[in-house]
């Protein structure tokens, strides 16, 4: 993209003010530092002016405006994402979809609806509920995620265990290509078997391919009566153990884990121990239980795994208000860590790999962080790990940023043996850019690349995410 001179970017200004509302092109410092970054902190904000449209038109107008003067362009959700696929830090223009927030249909027998990029996830979830359905793709960020953003990252949250990723539920996508042409994918179709699907190239682009105006998602029913237990494991080879144990007798929701050293920094913020006994791991799980059914079958499960030596305490909810306290313990760590700006490696494997990488990873991390403090948490009934490397607060960020990234070639080298992904749901964006290749080789990546000049032809779109 071509730098621009102040005259010149005053020009290309009053030329978006022809078709934008001019309170809508914002270019004060304020908003250049909200809409310029998402929850990476690595990456010093700098967009040229952020644009809010208000329609598919607008959107449409604004792409074609930026092919005609090569202007990058940077779509904007609610920038919770941990990759850095939202920065704008090369004087792009930020794109923010949060005007474009509206549930525009849902359809009772087809169990769908139909919304703008800019809904936040939270809302959609709430709209469901008052239909007596579900949207079940769920995460700690759902009060601020935008499901444009969710659809671009192919977001997938605390229950994939049981019903998989943002990708399972969009039957429909509006979306303006880098070309700036609307494309109107699938339109709600369970069958369609008229050719290739483009819908799913959008579903996890980062922004790369065009912009998502509009989805439509399926619905179902919510979960009858869950209960949750959380359960202190002594050590790292019981958790698969005690997976398989309750996946084959429980109808599981979510089975989520995370390190005593990422729970006291969630005590820290105000919250209680589950129980008395203090362990290296946890484990927290979600089951259906109408009317008590299960209960009595979960405590003789757990009675099993204690005399394995797989666990050592644990607790059951009794009351909707307990499982919601107990759900913060895992779902408030990544806020409860956040001043200590960490590090980040989301990545996944097989779940039956998920024990080898693990022992692998935690003897890596021991001899190569010695002097940082490291904390897991993550998905792992569907093979997701989040390792978080806690910032010592009198390191730079530089300096710890550049010690890090040279720890994660010998983590995803040995990720690579097992077959994983560098990034699991967060996305390739700017942080994991130079590491694709353990995930991707050149033959695919190039693949990857023509599909961008096709959709993108002069490189507008979010550039220089997920590869050069």
């Amino acid at each position: 993209m071509t730098m621009h001179s102040s005259s010149e970017t005053t020009a290309l200004l009053d030329g978006i003010r022809a078709f934008i509302e001019p309170a809508s092109l914002r270019t004060d410092a304020d908003s250049a530092l909200l809409y310029g970054r998402d929850w990476t902190r690595l990456y010093q904000p700098n967009p040229l002016a952020v644009v809010l449209p208000g329609t598919i038109e607008q959107v449409r107008q604004l792409v074609c405006y930026a092919n005609d003067h090569r202007l990058a362009l940077v779509p904007s959700g609610g920038r919770t994402g941990l990759s850095g696929a939202a920065v704008a830090s090369h004087g792009e223009l930020v794109v923010s979809l949060e005007r474009m927030n509206r549930i525009l249909d849902f359809d009772a027998v087809d169990r769908s609806v139909t919304c703008q990029a800019g809904t936040v996830t939270e809302a959609l979830q709430n709209f469901a509920r008052e239909q007596g359905l579900s949207y079940p793709v769920d995460f700690a960020s759902r009060g601020s995620s935008h499901i444009g953003g969710n659809i671009a990252t192919n977001a997938g949250g605390i229950k994939v265990v049981r019903y998989g990723l943002t990708r399972d539920w969009v039957t429909g996508l509006k979306v303006v290509t880098g070309r700036g042409d609307l494309l109107d994918l699938n339109r709600g179709l369970i069958k369609n078997a008229s050719g290739y699907d483009l819908r799913h190239l959008f579903i996890g682009s980062e922004g790369t391919l065009g912009i998502i105006v509009e989805a439509t998602l399926k619905l179902t029913r919510p979960l009858h009566e869950p209960n949750v237990m959380v359960l202190g494991v002594p050590d790292l080879n019981g958790l698969m153990a005690i997976y398989g144990v309750l996946r084959g007798a429980l109808e599981l929701s979510a089975f989520e884990f995370f390190s005593e050293l990422a729970l006291r920094h969630v005590l820290k913020k105000g919250l209680h121990r589950p129980f008395e006994t203090a362990t290296p791991y946890y484990v927290l799980t979600e089951f259906e239980n109408p009317a008590g059914r299960f209960t009595d079958q979960a405590l003789q499960l757990f009675e099993h795994c204690t005399e394995q030596g797989w666990l050592v305490d644990g607790v059951i909810s009794q009351s909707e208000q307990q499982a919601k306290e107990l759900w913060r313990l895992r779902e408030d760590i990544s806020e409860s860590i956040a001043e200590h700006q960490p590090y980040k490696n989301d990545i996944s494997v097989r779940i039956s790999r998920v024990p080898a990488l693990l022992e692998e990873i935690d003897h890596l991390l021991a001899r190569e962080y010695p002097n940082f403090e490291v904390l897991w948490y993550g998905h792992i009934g569907d093979g997701n790990l989040h390792i978080n490397i806690l910032k010592p607060a009198e390191m730079a960020t530089a300096t710890f940023a550049e010690n890090c990234g040279a720890v994660s070639e010998h983590l995803f080298a040995t990720l690579q043996r097992h077959g994983g992904s560098i990034s699991a749901e967060h996305g390739v964006g700017l942080t994991k850019k130079p590491y694709l290749h353990y995930t991707r080789d050149a033959t695919e990546v190039g693949y990857l690349r023509a599909l961008k000049q096709v959709f993108d032809p002069n490189g507008i779109m979010n550039p220089g995410k997920i590869f050069d």
